[in-house]
């Protein structure tokens, strides 16, 4: 039988702040059934990601890889062709109304336990506060962030930002010899509603993405002598019309 937590607390907090951060312990306790005993090969997969080339000077310092799928309110959560990053230049200024190809998310990831764990955790989290809506169009992006000596990681060049959709998560997955990487949660006003630090491997942010704006701080290494990375996991959740 499928162990479902009990994520209340979770919905009200959403909906009264419109986020939340969840320590790896909450999360852990969150996530549905299906185990992350395959979480070493999935955080593994960090270290063959792509360079991300629509970042020109700056994309030697971010790499990535990029998947799409479907899932109904209820239904399995479904891999879709691979297809372009879109957001509209109203979200972002820096590479919007642009489609962007990343490399795919490789097939042992998108069908990872982990994965599919996570994802299944969002669609039943994001579909409790949208109740109405019956299908969902949802993006995966695995972000590594490195930082050097002699010029700092940024893992949102955009800025605070939202991301044109309805729900973000932001997972940790490793932070390798990195400070701050603060993020920050903003009103549309600009007002500072909260920060934190994702820290620990399944530290988590979650964000409506309709109700505030969200950015995190440049990296930088601890040791600047020594290789420094964060790695997150940014899971997307769009509401579309049947078929949409």
């Amino acid at each position: 039988m499928t162990h479902h937590p009990d994520t209340s607390a979770l919905h009200a907090r959403l909906q009264r702040d419109g986020f939340a951060f969840l320590t790896a312990d909450i999360m852990r306790k969150l996530l549905p059934g299906r185990s992350l005993g395959d979480w070493p090969a999935f955080a593994a997969s960090w270290n063959d990601l792509a360079p991300d080339g629509y970042l020109a000077a700056s994309g030697r310092h971010r790499r990535r890889r990029h998947a799409t799928f479907a899932a109904d309110a209820a239904g399995d959560v479904r891999r879709q062709p691979h297809q372009p990053h879109y957001q509209s230049l109203q979200y972002n200024p820096l590479q919007g109304d642009i489609q962007r190809w990343f490399e795919p998310v490789l097939p042992a990831v998108a069908e990872s336990a982990s994965l599919q764990c996570i994802l299944e955790f969002c669609r039943d989290c994001f579909g409790a506060l949208a109740p109405a809506t019956r299908h969902w169009h949802i993006e995966v992006h695995q972000f590594r962030i490195e930082a050097r000596a002699d010029e700092a990681g940024e893992p949102t060049p955009e800025g605070v930002h939202r991301d044109g959709v309805d729900y973000v998560l932001v997972l940790l997955v490793d932070r390798e010899n990195i400070e701050s990487g603060t993020t920050t949660i903003h009103a549309p006003d600009g007002e500072l509603l909260g920060s934190f630090t994702l820290a620990r491997e399944l530290d988590a942010a979650l964000v409506d993405d309709h109700r505030v704006f969200h950015g995190v701080t440049p990296v930088t290494p601890l040791d600047p002598a020594l290789p420094a990375h964060r790695d997150v996991l940014v899971v997307t959740f769009r509401g579309v019309a049947a078929g949409g």
